[in-house]
């Protein structure tokens, strides 16, 4: 069997940043080596996403990861900064709905990590609690800017995480903002000691499912690998898709 049939092609969205790079100071399209490394653990082929990437890159891959990164700009879902402050980066919230909406018009299966199960719920009509260490019920959630914890989470039984994981899994929190509304979007998931939000999926779709832990830190690469058996899926039924990618 040739290698574009065992290795589907899943994309990672990037940031683009100031960036440390060998003697230069220059901005640079990054994302953790994890994600990559998660991907290639669980059989699938990497293809790196850079911000203002337009919706006909996604015709390369089989299946697409829109990974964790900074604080979506909260006038995509009608509110304005809270006193913690954020950085907005337009460009990447701009290209990123995109690709996930046309992830989801294209039925190609489609993973959000952190940030991106929080703009998946906001591209449904949701909301996101902006800072929760100030957000009465969540004010000891756990770790974030920079400090990382772990807490359980609880995993709705007859949901498509539950299938892949089980019905409770220990996760880590590195985050300060979190689903308040999924809109449209279906809870899955829970933190065991607050309740917040962890998950959220789409049933109509193939593989459509959002999480709020970091699953390629913390070696749940049975999410991963359930991604890139969906894409592999999906390839069958779309051949074309990634060709250009493998160079076929």
């Amino acid at each position: 069997m040739g290698e574009s049939r065992s290795a589907p092609i899943i994309g990672i969205t990037v940031c683009r940043r100031p960036t440390s790079f060998g003697s230069w100071q220059i901005e640079a399209d990054v994302v953790p080596s994890t994600y990559a490394k998660a991907i290639e653990s669980a059989g699938g082929k990497p293809l790196l996403l850079p911000a203002g990437s337009c919706d006909s890159l996604l015709k390369l891959v089989d299946g697409l990861v829109v990974a964790g990164g900074p604080d979506i700009d909260p006038e995509m879902y009608g509110e304005q900064p809270c006193q913690y402050g954020m950085v907005a980066h337009p460009e990447q919230d701009r290209s990123e709905a995109e690709m996930i909406r046309c992830a989801i018009k294209n039925d190609i299966p489609l993973l959000g990590i952190c940030r991106g199960m929080q703009l998946m719920s906001v591209i449904h009509g949701g909301k996101l609690h902006q800072h929760l260490p100030e957000t009465p019920g969540f004010e000891q959630h756990g770790g974030w800017d920079g400090e990382e914890s772990q807490h359980g989470v609880i995993i709705d039984e007859g949901s498509s995480l539950h299938q892949i994981m089980g019905s409770e899994v220990t996760a880590n929190s590195t985050h300060h903002q979190g689903v308040c509304d999924p809109g449209s979007l279906t809870v899955c998931a829970h933190s065991s000691h607050d309740g917040l939000i962890e998950g959220v999926e789409r049933t109509d779709k193939r593989f459509c499912l959002g999480v709020q832990w970091h699953p390629e830190r913390i070696g749940h690469i049975g999410l991963f690998s359930a991604l890139v058996e969906a894409a592999r899926a999906s390839r069958e039924l779309h051949p074309n898709q990634g060709a250009t990618a493998r160079g076929s």
